[in-house]
C-alpha cells in the first residue's frame, strides 16, 4: 500500500490491526506529499503501482481516467451496507461510465470554528457560531475591535488553492448553488453566492480583520494561528479542532453556513483503490472489505477521533463521549466532493486560475470574477 505522509497515523492504525488479525499481510510504505504525484506516475508508466493506492480524493479522477485503478464496482456494489458508504469518497473514483474505482481510506471534513474564549471577551454568545456569512462578519470583526495585540478577527490561506476549496466551497453548496457543472469541465464560480463570500473576505481584509500573514499564507502554516489563539473564527479542518483543543483553546464548531443561512462541508480526505498493476487483486479487495467493516470503522477508524466512511456508523460510541466529535461527524452527512479530471491544475496548483481569482476578488478587487472564472473553465475543460 502507498498512502501520503499526512495520512501515515490513520494508515498505520489500519494496517496494523489488519495485520495482526489476517494471513493477508499490507506492506505500508508512506510517501513524502510532494512526491507522491511524480512517484505515482512513473510506476503508472513501468507497470510498477502497489496492490493498493490511496490519493487526494481531488486528484482521483485524473488518475481513474488515465486508468490507474482496477474496476471494482461488482465488489463494491456486492457489499451490503454497500448504500451507506460515504458518496464522496466512491464518486472522486467513479469514471463517466459509472465504473466504479475507490472506496473511503480517511475522510476530512471542513468546519467553521471560533474561540469561545475570545467571543466571550467580545460580548458575543460563546456558544453560538455564524449560521450565515453575515453574522461571520460581523462576529469576526467583533474579535477584530477588541483591540488585542497578534489577535485577528478571522484567518485564511489566502495563497493556498487547496484550503480555499475545502473551506469556501462549501458556503456555495449551502447557498442553494453549484461550485461546477456534472460533468467538472465548467466553473460556476462567478455566481451571486460566490460573489458573496468574496466580498465578505473584502471588506473584512478593509477592514484590518483579517491576521496578518493570510496574503502570502501558503497552506503550511494556515491553522496555526488558530490553535495559538490568536484567531476569532475561521473555517477548519476536523482533524485539527483536536489540536487546537490540545493546546488549551476552548473550541465551538458548527457547518459552515451560507449567504443566507444553511450549512454544508467538503468531504476530503484520501479514497484508495485497487492498482491496473496489482497480482493480488483478491487480497487487496480482502483489505478494502474489511476496512469498510463495522468493526475496522468503529475500532479503528471512529476509536481514534476519525470520521466513518459510512453514514450509519457516524454517530457511535466514541464520537457520543466527545461533543465535538458527535457535531463535527454528523456535518459529514451534508458533506459534498466536487469530482473533475483536471481540478488539481485548475485549484490546487501554485499559481492556478483559482488562486488569481480569489486574489483579485478580495485583496485586489480587480472586479474580474467573471473573467477569472472563465479562465479556471479553460482549464477544467482543456
Amino acid at each position: 500500500m502507498w498512502t501520503r505522509a499526512p495520512l501515515e497515523r490513520q494508515a498505520k492504525s489500519l494496517v496494523e490491526a489488519y495485520n495482526v488479525s489476517h494471513e493477508n499481510q499490507v506492506e505500508l510504505e508512506i510517501i513524502p506529499n510532494d512526491d507522491m504525484e511524480g512517484k505515482v506516475g512513473a510506476a503508472a508508466t513501468n507497470e510498477e503501482l502497489p496492490d493498493l493506492l490511496a490519493g487526494d480524493v481531488v486528484r482521483l479522477p485524473y488518475w481513474v481516467a488515465n486508468g490507474l485503478f482496477t474496476d471494482l464496482t461488482e465488489s463494491i456494489d456486492s457489499l451490503t451496507f454497500a448504500d451507506d458508504i460515504t458518496r464522496g469518497h466512491v464518486d472522486a473514483g467513479t469514471d463517466p461510465d459509472g465504473a466504479k474505482h475507490t472506496v473511503p481510506f480517511v475522510t476530512d471534513i471542513s468546519v467553521m470554528a471560533w474561540n469561545k474564549a475570545l467571543y466571550a471577551e467580545a460580548g458575543l454568545d460563546p456558544e453560538k457560531g455564524p449560521t450565515s456569512i453575515a453574522e461571520f462578519q460581523e462576529q469576526a470583526e467583533a474579535v477584530q475591535a477588541l483591540g488585542k495585540p497578534g489577535v485577528s478577527g478571522t484567518y485564511f490561506g489566502g495563497n493556498c488553492g487547496g484550503c480555499l476549496v475545502f473551506t469556501w466551497f462549501p458556503t456555495i453548496w449551502a447557498s442553494g448553488d453549484e461550485v461546477l457543472s456534472e460533468d467538472g469541465t465548467e466553473s460556476l464560480l462567478a455566481s451571486d453566492s460566490a460573489k458573496a463570500l468574496y466580498d465578505t473576505y473584502a471588506a473584512l481584509n478593509d477592514a484590518g480583520a483579517i491576521g496578518a500573514g493570510s496574503k502570502e499564507e501558503t497552506g503550511a502554516t494556515w491553522t496555526a494561528p488558530f490553535s495559538n489563539g490568536e484567531v476569532g473564527v475561521m473555517q477548519y479542518p476536523n482533524t485539527a479542532v483536536y489540536a487546537a483543543k490540545a493546546a488549551g483553546i476552548d473550541v465551538g464548531v458548527t457547518g459552515i453556513p451560507g449567504v443566507d443561512g444553511g450549512q454544508s462541508t467538503f468531504l476530503g480526505g484520501d479514497a484508495m483503490g485497487v492498482s491496473k498493476d496489482s497480482e493480488h487483486v483478491g487480497q487487496a479487495w480482502n483489505f478494502l472489505s474489511w476496512m469498510l467493516s463495522d468493526e475496522a470503522q468503529l475500532e479503528v477508524v471512529a476509536k481514534n477521533g476519525e470520521v466513518p466512511g459510512r453514514n450509519s456508523l457516524l454517530d457511535n460510541e466514541y464520537a457520543q463521549q466527545d461533543p465535538l466529535a458527535l457535531t463535527m461527524n454528523k456535518l459529514a452527512e451534508d458533506g459534498r466532493t466536487p469530482v473533475a479530471e483536471y481540478f488539481s491544475e485548475a485549484f490546487n496548483a501554485s499559481g492556478s486560475p483559482w488562486v488569481t481569482l480569489f486574489r483579485n476578488a478580495t485583496f485586489d478587487q480587480t472586479g474580474t470574477v467573471d473573467e477569472d472564472n472563465d479562465a479556471i473553465t479553460a482549464v477544467l475543460d482543456q
